[in-house]
């Protein structure tokens, strides 16, 4: 512990204790002047980003980094996993370091993909990680939302059968930012889990103010939950996300993996413990989102599109009654959504930009 303390303050980040006091006169209000100059630049409004960036200690703490990352970070990362353990109540050895979620995602694929069968997810949700599960020969088994766009849990616990390897449950759920309720899901996981793995996929959940499932990993070692600090952190291109699991399960994910948690650089990971060490940003940014998702769906329901309430940062939405074409609209005035995840009804998905950003794209699109 005295050498991890000891390289901790020589690169300039201390320990939790002494950490990030010297940070303090970064942690300014958001200001969008940090941002790209709108009318030059793209509004980039299509996979979910935040649009304020990393927290400003983040900012600082990765600039220390870069003059020590010709060391590997063996010293760093116990130092992040102690921090997320202690934020999610679950001890060091309930954690594991991914370069972002997805590799977790990838990481829970070859774990589950041991042993043939299939798996369960809904449709829609977030889906691009599960082509290799195919590939590896599971069989993928689709289960629609309800009407209101919400996770049927009923009815995925009645497609499971003696060939279920996993169920993915993406809570809050992209694209419809829908949420599960939490008693609901948590019955679910009990029953679920006693004849598969459940994959309960957090990215979301930091724009709620919903529990987390992650204390119920100390008890159930078929639950697998996955986090991020791409989303409310901003942290999408730093690729630093993690795991949570019972202490056996991450035994065994980390078997499949060479070197266990090194992916992550030490560049994102002084950024993650930054970002965990600054909740004055977190705060705004949250409060930020409320804001602009709220003027948002105002402003789209004046203009008779339908909208799923978000607990996201993001918004699902209905093109039906939309005259023009809508991402001819958006191409024209330098703006990047998404595409159509249900032809019925023509749903699509809007991420929540600054307030200045969405302005600019509710007079895109009357």
């Amino acid at each position: 512990m005295s050498n991890r303390r000891n390289w901790l303050k020589q690169i300039g980040l201390g320990t939790i204790g002494l950490g990030f006091c010297q940070f303090e006169a970064f942690a300014n209000p958001l200001e969008e002047h940090i941002l790209p100059d709108l009318d030059n630049s793209p509004v980039l409004l299509r996979s979910n980003e935040n649009p304020y960036g990393p927290s400003p200690l983040a900012r600082a703490a990765m600039t220390k980094m870069i003059n020590s990352t010709n060391r590997y970070g063996w010293d760093l990362w116990p130092e992040l996993i102690t921090l997320l353990a202690k934020k999610n109540n679950v001890s060091d050895n309930n954690i594991i370091l991914g370069a972002g979620s997805t590799e977790i995602l990838d990481l829970v694929l070859q774990y589950t993909a041991l042993k043939k069968g299939n798996f369960i997810m809904a449709e829609n949700t977030f889906n691009y990680w599960t082509a290799p599960y195919e590939k590896l020969g599971l069989k993928k088994i689709t289960v629609p939302l309800t009407k209101d766009k919400k996770h049927d849990l009923a009815a995925m616990l009645k497609a499971i059968d003696s060939d279920t390897k996993m169920i993915y449950i993406c809570n809050p759920n992209n694209p419809t930012g829908t949420i599960c309720n939490r008693d609901e899901l948590v019955s679910f996981v009990k029953e679920a889990s006693q004849k598969a793995i459940v994959f309960v996929d957090e990215a979301y959940i930091d724009f709620t103010k919903e529990q987390s499932l992650s204390d119920l990993v100390l008890e159930n070692k078929n639950l697998i939950i996955t986090k991020t600090f791409s989303k409310m952190y901003g942290l999408a291109g730093g690729r630093i996300g993690y795991g949570i699991a019972h202490s056996s399960t991450i035994d065994e994910l980390n078997t499949l993996k060479s070197t266990p948690n090194m992916s992550v650089s030490v560049v994102s990971t002084a950024a993650a413990i930054a970002s965990l060490n600054d909740n004055k940003f977190i705060q705004q940014v949250y409060a930020s989102n409320q804001e602009v998702k709220k003027y948002t769906i105002d402003q789209l329901t004046q203009l008779n599109l339908a909208c799923i309430p978000s607990y996201s940062n993001f918004i699902y939405f209905s093109l039906e009654n939309y005259k023009k074409d809508y991402f001819k609209q958006l191409e024209n005035h330098n703006i990047q959504g998404t595409r159509i995840y249900e032809e019925n009804g023509k749903w699509t998905r809007i991420t929540i930009g600054t307030m200045k950003e969405m302005q600019r794209f509710i007079e895109a699109i009357k």
